[in-house]
């Protein structure tokens, strides 16, 4: 496909994703399927310029005087594709495919626009009423830290010491372009693409097939090595999902103790069971959600609740989430935290951890909830740890001015952005229990 049908299937795109307020991921492979005469780059490319319109879509229809699917496409191909409207008008000539282009003194437009004169979320690429929302969460400069989230996210690794050291693992996939990740020890990462381009599929790589490494954001990496879960350890993943920090923590312990692992949702679990095998994770017992797990009350040395949240920590990946957020939508999540966090309290032991992680950056799902959670539990022993201590001590203590620390009841939580540490935004609290 050329340009032009290429921007053409985007816009079909992005006005399906906008008509029917579905999930863009779907739209995309729904569009695929009917359009099977499309190859992979082809789609890779489409895919670049749906995401990336509705990665900037506030910011892009300002500078257009226009949101409109056809306006977001035409936005993301000249900034993604780094193109003149001059430029861009010559590569769609004479291509029966091509959408129509607004009359060049409009692009002209769009490239000249002064960002500077729009509200701060409109720069920010968020909705007007989560703008006051981020403010809490993230301070004063809390619109750089928004607009982080409009950037084209890089692809996380995580090498696997149950069967291959960090080293090897780079050394594989060199041919890649993977590095060092700067934070996780264990971490890998492929720089975020350009253009056109697509990330490789690297689960077709032999080394991902002999569980030498998993895909895994930095920042959630990072979230497993601050729990600080130690070799024999009974721990307990109530929200483990596909295994992600499950499969971490395995490593962690050097596949001794005891990691139980359950989700209250059966198909999110599913995968578990396949990637435990493929990393050779053997100290991992899984739960159904129906399994009465009372037995494990009062037991645990590690409870790790990575909790059911908005997801405006990875609006990288998936954009297409904050523009269907909604007030009501941040309300159930809300009660679900509760939800989730009370009955975690139920299986720390007396000197033992309850972590909690989101991957949100709204105060409502972050402090705001440990503070509730507190307040619940006044009579049962628990404190705020030092997160900003527990950095310094899992990780590098140079490099903790790189995570927001907010102090709490004594103690400190952690706050991990893309533009602070260049990682998905994610949210880290620590709770002993005397």
């Amino acid at each position: 496909m050329r340009l032009g049908g290429r921007l053409a299937a985007a816009i079909e795109v992005l006005g399906d994703v906008e008509a029917r307020r579905r999930p863009v991921a779907d739209a995309l492979k729904d569009w695929g399927l009917s359009h099977r005469f499309a190859g992979s780059g082809d789609r890779a490319a489409i895919g670049n310029i749906v995401y990336d319109g509705l990665r900037k879509k506030r910011s892009f229809g300002f500078r257009m005087g226009d949101d409109s699917a056809a306006a977001l496409g035409i936005a993301a191909v000249l900034e993604g594709l780094s193109m003149t409207p001059e430029a861009l008008a010559a590569a769609l000539a004479g291509d029966r495919f091509a959408p129509a282009i607004p009359p060049s003194e409009r692009l002209a437009g769009f490239v000249a626009a002064d960002l500077e004169t729009a509200s701060e979320a409109v720069r920010a690429d968020v909705p007007d009423w989560l703008a006051g929302r981020l403010a809490s969460g993230l301070g004063a400069d809390w619109g750089v830290e928004a607009a982080s989230l409009a950037e084209r996210p890089p692809l996380d690794l995580r090498a696997n010491p149950l069967k291959a050291d960090r080293d090897k693992v780079l050394k594989a996939l060199a041919p890649l372009g993977a590095t060092p990740a700067d934070l996780a020890p264990q971490g890998l990462r492929i720089a975020a693409i350009e253009g056109a381009g697509r990330h490789p599929n690297v689960q077709v790589e032999a080394g991902f097939q002999k569980g030498w490494f998993e895909v895994q954001d930095e920042g959630s990496q990072l979230a497993a090595a601050l729990s600080g879960a130690k070799p024999g350890e009974q721990v307990l993943d109530l929200c483990a999902g596909a295994g992600g920090k499950t499969l971490a923590l395995a490593a962690m312990m050097d596949n001794t103790g005891q990691i139980h692992a359950t989700d209250a949702d059966r198909q999110r679990l599913a995968p578990i069971h396949e990637r435990l095998k493929r990393a050779g994770a053997r100290n991992v017992q899984v739960h159904d959600p129906r399994e009465d797990m009372a037995g494990l009350f009062g037991g645990m040395d590690l409870t790790l609740v990575d909790a059911p949240c908005t997801g405006s920590g990875t609006w990288r990946r998936r954009p297409d989430a904050k523009w269907r957020l909604t007030e009501s939508a941040l309300e159930k999540r809300m009660a679900e935290q509760d939800a989730v966090l009370d009955r975690a309290a139920r299986f720390v032991r007396h000197g033992g951890r309850l972590v909690y992680v989101t991957c949100s950056l709204l105060a409502e799902e972050n402090v705001e909830r440990i503070a509730a959670f507190l307040q619940r539990h006044v009579d049962k022993g628990f404190t705020v740890a030092d997160a900003g201590a527990r950095w310094a001590a899992a990780l590098s203590d140079n490099e903790l001015e790189r995570c927001r620390v907010t102090p709490l009841v004594g103690g400190s939580v952690l706050t991990m952005t893309p533009h602070r540490t260049g990682t998905d935004g994610f949210f880290f609290a620590l709770l002993e229990k005397a």
